[in-house]
């Protein structure tokens, strides 16, 4: 049963999070941390943070590491084939339908009601992490880590990987 509810987990996400990992993360993060609990939103954070220094789809990383520390290999296979697959397939039948239309209104249109969904669901996800970690740690570690990565992406540019990694040691630093 739990190959099943792998693989659901991370199909549907999958399937319906159109706009790449953006916008699956929360949907994942949704199935993994409310549906199946499988892990906390705190450990699904630390999860995300670290799987987004490494290179690759997101998506897949997840995939494989809630895959395997849920069923082994055989689970992060059917986790990775069930990211991986069937929105392959559909992106293939999607796009010819789209390349046949791309000068239609609407399929310009889609771009523009898509963009805001995606950013909102990002920011759902950031309030759901952000507040997680103020009530296990406190206000005042999120806040100085908060504002060091705003000031050191925005201002400074620095490279996403190592901002992240500075927050890790951070954290690390305050929680101990």
């Amino acid at each position: 049963m739990i190959y099943i509810h792998l693989f659901l987990a991370f199909f549907i996400p999958g399937m319906i999070g159109y706009g790449g990992g953006a916008a699956t993360v929360p949907l994942i993060q949704k199935e993994v941390v409310e549906t199946y609990a499988w892990m906390t939103t705190a450990e699904y954070s630390m999860m995300l943070a670290l799987g987004n220094t490494l290179p690759g789809p997101i998506a897949t990383k997840i995939a494989g590491y809630v895959g395997y520390q849920q069923a082994g290999f055989l689970g992060a296979c059917v986790a990775l084939f069930a990211t991986v697959a069937p929105p392959s397939l559909l992106m293939f039948i999607l796009l010819s339908i789209l390349s046949r239309f791309r000068e239609s209104q609407q399929v310009k249109r889609l771009k523009t009601f898509v963009i805001p969904v995606v950013a909102i669901l990002m920011l759902q996800l950031t309030v759901k992490f952000f507040s997680t970690a103020i009530i296990e740690t406190s206000w005042l570690p999120v806040v100085i880590i908060g504002v060091f990565a705003y000031i050191t992406l925005e201002k400074f540019k620095w490279n996403p990987a190592i901002v992240i990694c500075i927050g890790l040691l951070l954290g690390g630093f305050f929680l101990s």
